[in-house]
């Protein structure tokens, strides 16, 4: 059992990637800041902007999770998710790399069966 008892954490190369970019980025700046550095500044800022396309693109690689709670077979941190590649449903990151999981066709209607009629009211 993990220290975390039955829950998925969410730990996934791609998370654990995209906070230590972060953590890298805001320290730098930090350090850059007190040192009176424009150039460490710089480079703390740019760290920081890649960090959100970094967890992104490894996400869309398969090593990030879907919303939502895992398999428990497939908790582990180092799993690749074999669903990235339709998309995850609910998943902001999957749609704006245009990857939409296909929806459940609807119930076609029962044969012989007419669209209601608009009723049109005079007054």
């Amino acid at each position: 059992m993990s220290a975390h008892g039955d829950h998925d954490m969410g730990h996934t190369i791609a998370g654990w990637t995209g906070s230590a970019l972060v953590i890298t980025a805001t320290t730098v700046m930090g350090a850059a800041f007190v040192a009176g550095s424009a150039a460490g500044l710089w480079l703390g800022g740019a760290v920081l902007a890649l960090a959100a396309p970094t967890t992104w693109l490894l996400h869309l690689a398969g090593l990030g999770k879907a919303t939502g709670p895992r398999p428990a077979g497939s908790r582990h941190w180092r799993t690749r998710d074999a669903a990235a590649r339709q998309g995850h449903p609910d998943c902001l990151g999957c749609r704006l790399a245009g990857r939409t999981p296909a929806v459940a066709a609807a119930a076609p209607a029962p044969r012989g069966s007419r669209p209601p009629a608009a009723t049109a009211t005079a007054r």
